[in-house]
């Protein structure tokens, strides 16, 4: 049964106690490894210290975190805690996607894995027409020679390059 003050809450409540729970132990480990990436010049001003500022954003995370989780009007996690966090995390796979190209591009190269992530993409936000996922190769396509032909964007040659005959890896090391 909800307390009064839980029933005049006016803001949406899903998520936000697994949000300011999940805030605050974050900003307690930055604040926890400060003394260890940041310094403390001798002979210089307190506000020109290069540890002064984030130790003053830090520990206001941790205060106004704390003061936030404090004045909320429950303590337990619901149902629709969960949901939410579910959705939250669904945000994360395409972090995942994004990480997994990062890594491939210096290996196989910047055009085969562009074209290939294209349609995986257009694929599985739903596009699942044929003409679709044609249009994703052609986007993808487009995309690469606009960054390394007109843009001029210094992307390394792939790994794999490596093995193919000379004037053939120079071919595909410039413009692949």
């Amino acid at each position: 049964m909800p307390t009064e003050r839980e029933r005049r809450f006016v803001g949406p409540r899903r998520g936000q106690l697994i949000f300011a729970l999940f805030f605050v132990a974050v900003s307690i480990l930055l604040l926890s490894q400060i003394g260890s990436q940041t310094k403390w010049v001798e002979k210089s001003k307190l506000f020109a210290q290069p540890r002064f500022w984030p130790a003053v954003g830090l520990g206001g995370m941790v205060l106004l975190g704390g003061v936030h989780l404090y004045l909320m009007p429950w303590r337990r996690i619901t149902r629709y805690d969960v949901t939410e966090l579910r959705k939250w995390a669904q945000v994360l796979e395409f972090a995942v996607w994004f990480m997994a190209y990062v890594v491939l591009v210096p290996l196989i190269g910047y055009l085969p894995v562009t074209m290939a992530f294209m349609p995986l993409l257009t694929w599985r936000m739903g596009y699942r027409q044929p003409r679709m996922l044609w249009l994703s190769v052609g986007f993808a396509v487009a995309v690469v020679v606009l960054f390394k032909g007109f843009l001029s964007v210094k992307i390394p040659g792939a790994a794999i390059y490596e093995y193919l005959p000379g004037a053939l890896r120079s071919f595909f090391i410039l413009y692949l």
